[in-house]
């Protein structure tokens, strides 16, 4: 069984397998594609704005974009989007490139899922082929990656980009090398593209680890050679090896600072809303539902099994084969499985702290956390008697992490068809279609669905009073309205009439939407 375990998990064949299965799952585990749920319309909106209007530095919300100015009323502040634009500018970009919004949009999320993929592979590929092949299926086939891969969201190239940073200070930790010109601007490249697709919270992910790895190794012996990025009340080798030197954090913060000031001076509401709301007040348990200190690690344990149960396992064999002492397992720990203790725990620690708290905002720490489990694996590989029971362990969790994971996508597309949620996908674009053929000017009375301006690839809602005076003008061949108010709006409507476009019923009727033609 031994035999047939290692055989199985080295082969170039089970290789491919778990990748074609992998790259299905990122591809259909969010089908049908809509941007109903998770804020996806938010994310969205803002590289469609950057190519409608133009905005490249500052956008808003979908609900705010309303057609309602009136002369001497006064308005709210209207509500800007409160995440930083690299990957609306990504999306922009491949909208150029495909034309495709659905493509444009979601391509991100997969191409950071497969890098990662990539990364994760090469790096476990030190601790011999099987534990690399572990860490890759860890990472695929739990209930996050796929569900997060083509999501209309920041969360995947967020988790990109810190894993990339902490590979690159594992990579320096394992071969004891020091930090030179190329590194660090490398790093201050990486430190810049996570704040602007995230902001701050991307040192919540790096800092604590750094730190924590600097304290514990820095009973290590000096450093031999003097590294200008080190500071003198700290030249220890392990401390050379994690630190790159300040410029890199300080110069990418002060790029990122210069974008929220420049909205905090000129964006009207920029400052209350991003700064106050979505950065301060994180901290806080007021205006964001706050949840309890341990919330992300039953939900970890939960979203990342049979993998977080494999883990246990390991570190429980290891502990008893070294007669449970805990001590001399740190002191032999190598330099390299500290960092990756540390930058989990650190970025689980801290995160846990903020009161205000969501499942996938954990994410990041997975990637590293696949990694500590392929050197887990890796280690106990040259021990015949160790290896004859953990890698079939191992196989037996990647069996059923796939059946696990697989079974979560089916239901999860499963339920999306039966439940109609790309009702209004499928209506936007007959909608577009028609008005394209009949040269109709149309527009979309106010509703609650961010996604439905998207799905009809307009920059704004109408206000009822708004659209019937521009009808009763002349002004419209067609208005979008939700089918529960489309009989008062053409009683004041002339010539009014309900056509045959109608989006199918989702779960209640106030998800319906008729199309109102003359």
């Amino acid at each position: 069984m031994n035999l047939n375990s290692e055989k199985v998990l080295s082969g170039r064949v089970t290789l491919w397998i778990i990748g074609a299965v992998g790259v299905g799952l990122f591809l259909t585990t969010n089908l049908p594609w809509q941007l109903d749920d998770y804020d996806q319309a938010k994310e969205a909106f803002i590289s469609f704005e950057m190519i409608k209007e133009g905005h490249w530095l500052y956008q808003r919300t979908p609900l705010e974009r309303l057609a309602t100015k009136s002369p001497g009323m006064a308005t709210k502040p209207p509500r800007v989007a409160t995440k930083p634009p690299l990957v609306g500018w990504i999306s922009a970009g491949l909208f150029a490139i495909t034309r495709s919004w659905g493509l444009a949009w979601r391509l991100p999320s997969f191409l950071a899922a497969i890098a990662i993929s990539v990364l994760l592979f090469r790096a476990g590929s030190v601790y011999r082929a099987a534990a690399a092949l572990i860490g890759v299926s860890a990472f695929v086939f739990n209930l996050l990656t796929p569900r997060l891969a083509t999501l209309v969201r920041t969360d995947m190239p967020l988790a990109c980009v810190i894993f990339l940073i902490g590979l690159i200070h594992w990579q320096k930790v394992r071969r004891n090398e020091a930090w030179n010109s190329r590194d660090r601007w490398l790093i201050f490249a990486l430190l810049t593209a996570g704040l602007l697709i995230k902001g701050p919270i991307i040192y919540a992910f790096l800092l604590p680890g750094i730190v924590t790895f600097a304290i514990i190794r820095r009973r290590d012996g000096p450093s031999t050679p003097r590294d200008e990025s080190v500071l003198p009340s700290d030249r220890t080798g392990a401390y050379r090896r994690i630190w790159c030197g300040w410029w890199p954090w300080y110069f990418s913060l002060a790029t990122f600072l210069l974008w929220v000031i420049g909205g905090s001076i000129f964006v009207r509401g920029f400052f209350e809303q991003v700064v106050v709301r979505e950065f301060i007040a994180r901290f806080g348990e007021t205006i964001h539902r706050p949840q309890p200190l341990l919330f992300y690690l039953p939900h970890l344990l939960q979203k990342f099994f049979p993998w977080s149960v494999l883990v246990i396992a390991l570190a429980t064999l290891d502990l008893h084969s070294r007669q449970w002492r805990i001590r001399a397992v740190l002191r032999e720990m190598k330099p390299e499985t500290v960092w990756l203790v540390c930058w989990i725990l650190g970025g689980l620690i801290l995160m846990s702290l903020i009161p205000s708290k969501r499942v996938d905002r954990i994410f990041p720490i997975v990637p590293p956390l696949c990694l500590l489990l392929a050197m887990q694996v890796g280690k106990i590989l040259p021990s015949e008697q160790l290896r004859a029971r953990v890698l079939p362990w191992s196989l037996a969790a990647l069996l059923l992490s796939i059946a696990f994971t697989t079974g979560y996508a089916v239901s999860k597309v499963t339920a999306g068809f039966r439940h109609h949620s790309a009702a209004l996908v499928a209506f936007g674009r007959v909608v577009r279609s028609q008005a394209a053929a009949h040269h109709w000017r149309y527009e979309v009375n106010k509703s609650d669905d961010e996604g439905l301006l998207l799905y009809l690839e307009k920059m704004h809602f109408i206000e009822p009073e708004r659209a019937i005076m521009e009808w009763n003008r002349g002004n419209l061949d067609a208005l979008v309205a939700p089918v529960g108010k489309a009989p008062a709006l053409m009683r004041e409507m002339r010539d009014a009439a309900l056509s045959q476009l109608q989006s199918t019923q989702r779960q209640d009727e106030s998800g319906s939407y008729v199309l109102i033609t003359r």
